[in-house]
Parts: C-alpha cells; sequence; structure tokens
C-alpha cells in the first residue's frame, strides 16, 4: 500500500484527489494539509466525503509530514510551490505538482510569463511532463512530475496526431477554448461569482494567458521547431469541464474519415482518449467527473481547414485525474485504478 500526502487539499483539486484516492485500491491517503483550514475536518469542506474520508486538514509542516508518506501531490498556488517540491524532492520523496512551478523547461520563459524568478533551477531540470499519451516512458520511474495545465492538455491532445503526421502547422492554429468556472480555483474573487458569471460568457486574457508558453513547449517538442499558437480563453458560466475548438489549415487535401483514422491509429491503445466517428463532436457533459478527454474532428473541403473539437473535464483530465493517472503510471499500478470509465460525483 503506498502512502501519499496532499499539500493543499482544500482547493477544488484537492477535493478531487481526496475523492479518487479514497478508493484507489493500491493508495492510502495519510495526511492532507491547507493553511486556512488547519484544524478542521476534510468533510467540513468536502461533505460528499462523509464516511469516506476520515482525516482532519494539517499545516504545511515539512519536517513532520516527511515520515508520513512516500508520494506527496502539491495543489499549492503558483510560486508556492517550488520550495515544498524541493524539499521533498531532494529527500528523496516522489513529486507530482499539480502547480505550474515546473511546466515550463526555462526558468527565463517561467520568469517572462508568471513574473519571478525560478527559485529550483537544478529540480526544475529533472521534472518531467506529466501528459501521458504523449510522454508515458518517461513517466515510468519517474520522481517528479509536472502536471499538465487544464487548457494545454485538451489542446496538445487535439492537435498531436496532427502535428506528428505533419498534416498542418501549429503557427496557423487557431486555439479556441472554454472553461468552466472552477478552473479559476476556490478563491473568492469577484469575477467569478455567481452574479457576474450566471448568464454570462467572455472571453478572458487574450493574447495573455499563462499557459501559452507551456502549449508552444510541448508543441515544439513534437514538430522539432520553434511554435507559436494563438490561443483565446473564455469562461462558461457552468462549474466544470473545457471545450476546445481549434482550427488549422491542411497542407494537402485529405478527407475527414481518413483524419479520424489518423486519430484513432495514434491513440489505440489509450484508455482516455475517445475519437468519435463522422459528423459526431465532443461535450463537456459527457466527460464530467471523468477522465477521458474526447475527441471529435471534421475537415472544412471549402477552406482546407481541419477543425478539432476536444472536451475534457478540467478538474479530471486537466488536473486531478490526470494526477492520479501520472502516480499510477509511476507506481507500475493498473492505469486507470482509482479512475473507472465513469466517476459518480457529489
Amino acid at each position: 500500500m503506498l502512502d501519499v500526502g496532499i499539500c493543499g487539499g482544500s482547493g477544488y483539486t484537492g477535493g478531487e484527489l481526496l475523492r479518487l484516492l479514497s478508493r484507489h485500491p493500491s493508495v492510502r491517503v495519510t495526511t492532507v494539509t491547507s493553511e486556512r483550514s488547519a484544524g478542521r475536518h476534510v468533510t467540513e469542506l468536502f461533505p460528499h466525503l462523509e464516511g469516506v474520508v476520515d482525516l482532519g486538514f494539517e499545516p504545511l509542516e515539512k519536517e513532520k509530514l516527511l515520515e508520513k508518506a512516500d508520494l506527496f501531490f502539491l495543489a499549492l498556488p503558483h510560486g508556492a510551490s517550488q520550495e515544498a517540491v524541493q524539499f521533498f524532492h531532494v529527500r528523496g520523496k516522489m513529486v507530482i505538482d499539480l502547480s505550474a512551478d515546473f511546466r515550463l523547461k526555462d526558468p527565463e520563459v517561467y520568469r517572462e510569463w508568471y513574473g519571478v524568478r525560478h527559485g529550483c533551477p537544478s529540480v526544475l531540470e529533472k521534472a518531467v511532463y506529466g501528459l501521458p499519451e504523449i510522454h508515458r516512458d518517461r513517466i515510468k520511474g519517474a520522481r517528479l512530475i509536472a502536471n499538465p495545465g487544464c487548457y494545454p492538455t485538451g489542446a496538445i491532445l487535439g492537435l498531436y496526431p496532427a502535428l506528428r503526421e505533419g498534416i498542418t502547422d501549429v503557427d496557423s492554429a487557431v486555439i479556441d477554448s472554454k472553461s468552466g468556472v472552477s478552473g479559476a480555483g476556490r478563491k473568492a474573487d469577484h469575477a467569478y461569482s455567481f452574479c457576474e458569471v450566471n448568464d454570462s460568457f467572455r472571453a478572458y486574457r487574450i493574447a495573455t494567458h499563462r499557459h501559452t508558453p507551456e502549449m508552444e513547449q510541448e508543441f515544439s517538442a513534437i514538430t522539432g521547431k520553434a511554435a507559436r499558437v494563438n490561443f483565446t480563453p473564455h469562461l462558461l458560466p457552468v462549474s466544470r469541464g473545457i471545450l476546445t475548438t481549434i482550427h488549422c489549415p491542411l497542407k494537402k487535401e485529405i478527407p475527414t474519415g481518413r483524419v479520424i483514422e489518423l486519430y484513432r491509429e495514434t491513440y489505440l491503445y489509450e484508455p482516455f482518449i475517445r475519437v468519435y466517428g463522422e459528423e459526431r463532436f465532443p461535450d463537456i457533459r459527457n466527460v464530467r467527473g471523468t477522465n477521458f478527454c474526447d475527441i471529435g474532428l471534421k475537415v472544412n473541403r471549402r477552406t482546407n481547414t481541419l477543425v478539432v473539437i476536444t472536451a475534457i473535464d478540467n478538474l479530471m483530465k486537466g488536473a486531478s485525474g490526470q494526477a492520479v493517472q501520472n502516480m499510477n503510471i509511476m507506481m507500475g499500478f493498473e492505469e486507470t485504478a482509482g479512475l473507472g470509465l465513469v466517476a459518480a460525483l457529489p
């Protein structure tokens, strides 16, 4: 039985980790931290875990936590993860970090987009970007995983087969994503309050969203050349889910059916990728509470443009579900363990 700890467990991703790990056949959650909720029982914040999780929140006192777990999930704010990740990593613990602190391999790119200097460049070099469908071999046996962002997960999985086959260029792609409000985290912020979000739909952080360099890093690795993307996020008046629509001109004429075959061949053995047939397209309702990434596509023959649509649950494949998938691969567990095909939600 693997003993795991969750640092920063009072947010949405922490709650999802608790829900998933509580039913994992090979895992025992031994500690969960929260600075603001220290001393409170987990079920005070997450009543749906009543009778399932019998733990209280405790402060993030790193020395005391060392004895409690062999693997730590860190769901801390960007910037706050660096010191904790370094502390656990250099002391031989396995770490899966859900912040952005170890996703970008170039510390200068991190400083440019996040406005702070990266304080642990030597540890950053050892982090593996945890997108299993592309980096599974590197994730196996890794000691430090940088769990991908939610928007990049849907966008990268949506374009990967087409870019690998060379039928389109990422620089000409337009990536348009819509996310549920839980993507902003469980914080008090006027912009994400009910009255501001309900009956509304808006774009935000146009051309400046911090997930942009993460996409560009991975697209560059896939294509072997520097990539630049046009990415625009939008806020949906729903709790969870991300729908991403990607438009990319094709280099030559290819029928929709052949592109679907290409995607199905690429993802043939992937347990959490579902590629739809012709004239079927994803809906965030159908991935809610699951670790699936659903993909639908069509070639616009009038403009010879490939349109790819992906749907994920931002708290699952976009965060906690993918983190558990990474843990399973690291530890040699069944990759779907604790994730199932359809997850029950509170």
